[in-house]
């Protein structure tokens, strides 16, 4: 019996207990590309005008309901292993829930694994830098073995024999997630197998062994491999590339997950690695048995064949952490347009304008160096200074814009209240995330030691480092002053190893500075530079100088949904 249909219209209003209004909404059917002010300005200074296009449909994909729930359910349903079949076969199978393999699929199809090599011109990174960027909003764990797929290329190129029979299939737009021979598919994903217990991000102090199969050794000759891998990620992609040390020292190789006969090569996966983030991404620990594999490069030299891989590498650790700021300033704007507590909505009390404002000047940032760094990898074959500034800024960026990213998803979700530390919430996914790039490719002391071999192996990157920060020369007086503190931190050599952080913290800071000097509006740039460098010591979000447009940083950043068509 339906119990309503018998109440008094009185008794039926009682029977509710009060009406839900004032809460937020779900972020959703946005055009994450349009409504990035920032990013689409980023796009047009720094060469991929072009792609504006192709960017705009692809923004309005990845901020539509149906996308963005991949994402939630890619995390939602983590991938699990099986190491045998129910016969007893060794399988080493992973399987994931079918949003994980549509991301991949759609990646792979719009080239984000490849698109700079196989159709290089003017911005081609900058704009594969601006699509990772929208799709690393949606869900980060499948940019894992998108960004080893691209940057091993260069990798493979080392060797001819190996790139003639790979890269064609490595860079094919073609999404295959089946367990066979990489014979029998058009295309293929590449995962590293690097790092070891006993050494971690010291890869020299590798024990895996490599044995020549026949009397042929070095470039491109077969090896069998003998060891573990204790941080395999994407245990599912059809090859990898493996360093192993061999008579002439610690060599890069390529070894796939089936051998040529068909046989499965016995790179045997012992467990799943339970992490506090990037669960969508399948990592795990590997023991080598004898497996086959071909050098990569030559014998000996396998730290410099993977050295340009790890920069790309580490480039999309940057533009991963600047999507997630992006991605948690976006829900914190969203939100405090619609939400009211004491009278007024949260984004015109002058204490949360004050916070919202410091999220979007960090994003900014963070942004403008990603996206220089991008046109310095387009231009670095072909112009010295550009080159330097890839070769150094790139350690510097990862450093410190993954170093920022934790606390600002902190911040961001605090501006939520309690309802943002709440599972359906996307803050948790969000913030369990923002540590990942910080700690993978390259911790923040291995970056800053990086900055440091770079300066003393090329010195001429330092002065390339102040020349492009000369451009901004007379934009601000408080950025003049902070570049001549800073070239008085290097003329000081004393203890450079112990004072490192603070120099590349300083570094960063005023490559940012001046970036935003140059290119971003008055008011971005001029509370960039009042509150980064304006103020010294530790500083929480939130603590703004007096004097700056807050409402205007909050209006150029605050997404809204598009109206129905």
């Amino acid at each position: 019996m339906d119990t309503a249909a018998l109440l008094s219209p009185a008794d039926t209003a009682l029977a509710e207990t009060h009406q839900v209004h004032n809460v937020g909404r779900e972020l959703v059917d946005f055009d994450m590309y349009r409504q990035d002010t920032a990013l689409v300005e980023a796009v047009h200074r720094e060469g991929a005008a072009w792609a504006d296009g192709a960017l705009g449909d692809f923004g309005r994909l990845t901020g539509s309901a149906e996308y963005l729930d991949l994402g939630v359910q890619a995390n939602k349903h983590p991938p699990e292993l099986d190491t045998h079949d129910r016969f007893g076969h060794r399988v080493d199978l992973v399987k994931f829930h079918p949003a994980y393999h549509q991301l991949m699929r759609t990646a792979i199809a719009h080239g984000l694994h490849a698109s700079p090599h196989t159709e290089p011109r003017a911005g081609a990174h900058v704009a594969r830098a601006a699509h990772f960027y929208l799709q690393a909003q949606v869900e980060a764990g499948h940019g894992c073995p998108i960004t080893m797929t691209f940057s091993a290329v260069p990798a493979l190129l080392a060797t001819p024999s190996l790139a003639e029979a790979w890269v064609p299939k490595v860079t094919a737009r073609v999404y295959d997630p089946r367990n066979v021979p990489d014979a029998q598919k058009a295309g293929l994903t590449i995962g590293m197998a690097m790092t070891e217990k006993q050494g971690g991000s010291d890869v020299r102090a590798n024990t895996t062994r490599a044995h020549p199969v026949s009397a042929a050794t070095g470039p491109g000759a077969a090896y069998e491999l003998v060891g573990h891998k204790f941080f395999v990620s994407a245990p599912m992609c059809d090859a990898f590339l493996v360093l192993a040390q061999t008579p002439g020292g610690l060599s890069c190789f390529l070894l796939p997950r089936w051998r040529p006969d068909g046989s499965k090569n016995p790179l045997q996966v012992l467990r799943l690695k339970r992490k506090m983030g990037n669960v969508s991404n399948a990592s795990s620990e590997t023991e080598l048995r004898g497996a086959l594999a071909w050098m990569v490069g030559e014998e000996g030299r396998g730290v410099r064949t993977i050295i340009e891989m790890v920069s790309h590498t580490r480039f999309d650790c940057m533009i991963g952490s600047a999507a997630g700021q992006r991605a948690a300033v976006a829900q914190a704007l969203h939100h405090c347009g619609i939400r009211s507590a004491f009278g007024r909505v949260l984004n015109q009390q002058p204490l949360m304008q004050n916070v919202l404002a410091d999220l979007v000047l960090e994003h900014e940032g963070s942004l403008a160096l990603t996206m220089r760094v991008a046109r310095a990898m387009d231009q670095r074959s072909r112009n010295p200074h550009e080159d330097a500034i890839a070769r150094l800024v790139t350690a510097v960026g990862k450093y410190w814009i993954c170093k920022r990213t934790p606390q600002h998803a902190y911040e961001a979700m605090e501006c939520i209240g309690g309802s943002g530390v709440m599972e359906d919430s996307p803050f948790p996914r969000l913030y369990r995330e923002a540590p990942v790039n910080a700690i993978w490719e390259g911790s923040g002391n291995v970056q800053c030691l990086d900055v440091l071999r770079a300066m003393q192996k090329t010195p001429a990157v330092v002065g390339a480092f102040f020349d492009e920060l000369a451009r901004a020369r007379g934009g601000n007086a408080l950025l003049d002053r902070w570049v001549t503190a800073l070239q008085g931190e290097f003329a000081d050599l004393g203890e450079l190893e112990y004072r490192a952080r603070h120099v590349v913290d300083h570094m960063a800071l005023a490559l940012q500075a001046a970036l935003l000097v140059q290119h971003a509006p008055a008011a971005v740039a001029d509370a960039f530079c009042a509150s980064r460098l304006g103020q010294l010591g530790e500083r929480q979000y939130g603590t703004l100088p007096r004097g700056l447009d807050c409402a205007a940083l909050i209006a150029r950043a605050t997404p809204h949904a598009l109206s129905p068509a």
